[in-house]
């Protein structure tokens, strides 16, 4: 941040520029001297028509200056010394005065180096410094408060203050670290306490608020009674004496228009509140209830906080009745201070906004719960790359499929951006739509191949598609240039599986391919991205090889029979990443197969011809007694003998029909026809049409899905 002076006055003569101690806050009216006026500054290109600046010796030097009465070098004039340089009686002269440009101010002290967080400390806190005599008595004639702080008596030491009071501030990214970086740089530099009201709710951007202007008291600092005297602050307050800084009772503030307050915050600039007007405004903002109680004089200022459009609330500076009251050059810092925190709160508001926005983006993009499909068991994470950046291009999902199988797919778009979160949704979108039509995972890649390319020619992303069956314990994958999957067996092996890499999506002109492999039960297949594995500090092989390597680990603690529980082997993997190892997006997909055991599946074809639906009955019947399941006969062959019905009237092929006993009671019956049968309201005149409704009445699920040969119509009954 550049600190700009407020003032429009030419530099002094002689005086650097780049001196800290040279760039002065001014007041309107130019302070002078009853013993000595300032000397009057030349513009540039002018000869001064003060003395020429003396040459200036380092600390410890032995040159000597000619002083501004004209007394010989090294013989200082007699009593105490103003910043003119003229002699002056004690407790004579302005506390301001300022060195002439021919003089070096032997008792101005030289500004030191800060940190970014430090707040400069006042000049003469501490004891014994060559500005203060002995007694607490200045070279200026004032005396000092017993133990009390001095106030900012220079106009560089307010400038130093403002602008380490503005770099804390700046260092706030959301409203409650800005509001605090104000309390905590003015308390107790600056004021002994503060109350900051914020607009509630506080405007975004160039949104128009409706309601009228409440303030609510968003935070309040001041010096706690015990305060440490070791940096001259305040004296510990006696026992017997309360602080009457301390209470606030109104916490909501509406301002009605044209009200004091009303006035005050539309003039925008801070104000004292001695002055009747100011005053009045002050009451209506602390309220009637209030039992705090404002000092005399000049020891309050009402700042109004301006954002970029309106005002968005107001702080409110104050200072004991025994500190020295506020001067009128500290209403600029008040403004300074005001204005940056107005500034770095619309600022903070708009990333609130912005960062809410991204959130909801990225939430809406990837699944809100995962499915629960039968014979499988998933968990999943999300992680984004930074804080700062939220949204990703990397995706999961799962997705059931007829037959009680499900897919599972894992994808990264190139890219940190909001593009690279929407083109994800759109392959995700793309993804589901394609996976909804039964297609195997090496046509679901190629049409998602030939999506990208529709969406942009520079439109990259990789993914992997995999299809498990619990009913044959397989696995079928294909790959488009993603990091391979790894398989955790139950015995604690872990194995990268090996696949067909494939080429990326949006290459166009390349062939996927897709391996069937075994899934046996209680293995664990990982889906993941690759900035799991692959970062600045370690290549993506080598950060496979410790996936699987912490996976083995991870397996071996709950022994060779128990598989580790998913939300914890999540944890764990996670765990594998280091400080540096966060360059991209990860997502992450664990699938725990569980698979439906043989005797849990019944399986039949049936020809297309009237006699199928009542030898489908007797089918079921057998299965439902050998399971123990008779109080289902009657509901699964009125089911049953329905939906074959249908199947039959249109079918040209043979039908089949399939039970499944898992937690529930599922029926599937599919043929050839691609037509997929809809729930209607027969009229009292037709002689069909309510054989869906029978189903829709009596089953817990149903549904009907298309498939690459036909459809498939399923229904599921609870059991018992």
């Amino acid at each position: 941040m550049t600190e700009q002076p407020t003032s429009f006055e030419r530099p002094q003569a002689g005086v650097d520029p780049a001196d800290g101690r040279g760039a002065l806050l001014r007041t309107s009216t130019p302070r002078t001297s009853g013993a000595a006026a300032l000397p009057v500054q030349a513009r540039t290109g002018e000869p001064s028509s003060g003395p020429a600046p003396g040459p200036r010796t380092a600390p410890g030097g032995t040159g000597r200056e000619p002083t501004a009465s004209g007394g010989p070098a090294g013989q200082p004039p007699p009593g105490p010394v103003t910043g003119q340089g003229t002699p002056l009686a004690p407790g004579n002269g302005p506390e301001h005065a300022q060195p002439s440009a021919a003089e070096p101010d032997t008792h101005r002290p030289r500004p030191a180096t800060e940190a970014v967080d430090h707040v400069p400390e006042q000049p003469g806190a501490r004891t014994g410094s060559a500005q203060e005599r002995p007694g607490g008595e200045r070279r200026t004639g004032q005396r000092l408060p017993n133990g009390g702080p001095l106030p900012m008596r220079r106009d560089g030491d307010r400038l130093r203050f403002v602008g380490a009071a503005t770099r804390r501030i700046a260092r706030g990214m959301d409203l409650d670290e800005i509001v605090m970086g104000l309390c905590r740089a003015t308390v107790p530099t600056f004021s002994d306490a503060i109350l900051v009201y914020l607009r509630e709710p506080l405007p975004v951007g160039d949104e128009r608020p409706v309601g009228p202007l409440v303030l609510r008291l968003r935070r309040t600092d001041r010096i706690p009674a015990e305060r440490d005297t070791e940096n001259g602050f305040l004296p510990v307050p006696a026992p017997e004496q309360p602080s009457e800084l301390s209470v606030v009772t109104n916490e909501l503030c509406e301002v009605r228009p044209g009200s004091a307050l009303g006035e005050v915050l539309r003039g925008v600039r801070p104000v004292f509140t001695d002055a009747s007007s100011a005053r009045a405004a002050l009451d209506e903002l602390l309220g009637e209830a209030s039992e705090l109680s404002v000092p005399d004089g000049q020891r309050a200022i009402l700042a109004p906080l301006r954002g970029r459009r309106r005002v968005i609330g107001a702080a409110l500076f104050l200072r004991r009745p025994e500190r020295p009251p506020f001067e009128p050059d500290d209403l600029l810092v008040a403004a300074q201070l005001a204005t940056h925190s107005a500034l770095g709160i619309d600022k903070a508001v708009l990333y609130g906004r912005e960062a809410y926005i991204a959130d909801e983006l990225q939430r809406t993009m990837l699944p809100e719960t995962l499915p629960r499909p039968t014979g499988v068991r998933l968990a999943s994470r999300y992680l984004p790359a930074a804080e700062t950046a939220r949204v990703g291009g990397d995706w999961y999902d799962a997705i059931p499929l007829p037959g009680s199988r499900v897919a599972l797919v894992v994808g990264d778009v190139m890219g940190h951006s909001m593009t690279s979160a929407a083109i994800m949704g759109q392959l995700r979108t793309t993804a589901q739509t394609l996976a909804g039509l039964d297609l195997p995972p090496q046509e679901v890649l190629h049409h998602l191949d030939e999506q990208a390319q529709r969406l942009g020619t520079d439109r990259m992303a990789t993914c992997l598609y995999a299809v498990y069956d619990p009913v044959s314990h397989r696995i079928t994958i294909a790959n488009a240039g993603h990091p391979p999957p790894v398989l955790l067996h139950l015995g604690g092996r872990a194995e990268v599986l090996r696949v067909p890499p494939g080429a990326p999506i949006g290459v166009g002109g390349v062939d996927f391919e897709a391996v069937e492999l075994d899934a046996p039960a209680g293995a664990t297949l990982l889906l993941y991205t690759d900035g799991l594995v692959e970062s600045r500090l370690r290549d993506v092989w080598t950060g496979i090889e410790q996936l699987r390597e912490k996976l083995s680990t991870t397996a071996q603690l709950t022994g060779p029979d128990h598989p580790p529980p998913l939300e914890a082997l999540c944890d764990e993997v996670l765990d594998m990443l280091g400080p540096g190892d966060r360059d991209d997006d990860i997502a992450l997909l664990a699938a725990r197969f569980d698979g439906i055991a043989p005797s849990d599946v019944a399986y039949w074809f049936l020809e297309p011809e009237d006699a199928a639906p009542g030898r489908a009955r007797r089918l079921a019947r057998r299965a439902l007694t050998r399971w123990g399941l008779e109080e289902l006969t009657d509901s699964v062959e009125l089911l049953v003998s329905e939906v074959v019905t249908n199947a039959v009237r249109y079918a040209s092929r043979p039908i089949t029909l399939r039970l499944l006993r898992t937690d529930v009671l599922r029926c599937e019956v599919g043929d050839d026809v691609p037509q997929l049968p809809r729930l209607r309201q027969a009229r009292a005149t037709d002689e069909g049409g309510r054989g869906l409704y029978l189903v829709n009445r009596l089953a817990r699920r149903w549904g009907a899905t298309r498939l690459s040969t036909g459809k498939v119509v399923w229904f599921e009954l609870n059991r018992g």
